[in-house]
C-alpha cells in the first residue's frame, strides 16, 4: 500500500484548532461528529511541553483517542512521547486533568475500536490506509 501523508490543509486546521483550544482552555472542543480534548505531553527528546488537539469519546472515567495520524504509517509524536512517559494532562470541557496514558489490548480494544468508528468512520478509513494496526489509547485520570 503506498504511502500516505497528511495533507498541507489538514495540518493548517489542527493547528489551528489546537491553538483554539488553548486560548479556550478546552472549553470548545468538537471537530465534526466528535468531541475534542487538548493533550499536553512531554517531548522525549526536548523535554518540552507538547500540544495537541484530538478527537476522544469518554469511556466511564477514562478519554479514549486513537493515534491514526489519518493514516499515515508512523506513528504520531505525541503517542511516540506517551510511550516514553505515559504521565499527561488534558485540558477537556474546561476542566485540567492528569492522565496517565495506556494503549488498550483485547476485548478492551475491539470494544473501543467499534465505538469510535461508530462516532467517526474516518478513523476505519485511516486504518485501511495504513500497514499499522491504528493504537487505541486510553488515558486514565490520577490523583
Amino acid at each position: 500500500m503506498p504511502a500516505v501523508h497528511m495533507s498541507t490543509s489538514l495540518r493548517v486546521f489542527w493547528r489551528v484548532h489546537r491553538t483554539f483550544m488553548r486560548l479556550t482552555g478546552g472549553r470548545f472542543g468538537k471537530v465534526g461528529p466528535m468531541d475534542a480534548l487538548l493533550l499536553t505531553t512531554k517531548g522525549r527528546k526536548t523535554g518540552e511541553r507538547r500540544d495537541v488537539a484530538l478527537n476522544y469519546i469518554r469511556d466511564g472515567d477514562s478519554h479514549v483517542v486513537v493515534a491514526s495520524y489519518a493514516g499515515e504509517d508512523r506513528d504520531p509524536a505525541w503517542w511516540r512521547n506517551l510511550r516514553a512517559n505515559p504521565e499527561a494532562k488534558i485540558r477537556v470541557g474546561g476542566r485540567r486533568v492528569r492522565v496517565r496514558a495506556r494503549e488498550a489490548q483485547g476485548s478492551e480494544r475491539e470494544r473501543l475500536w467499534a465505538r469510535l468508528v461508530e462516532n467517526d468512520p474516518a478513523y476505519a478509513e485511516y486504518q485501511q490506509r495504513t500497514t499499522r494496526r491504528l493504537p487505541v489509547v486510553v488515558l486514565e485520570p490520577v490523583a
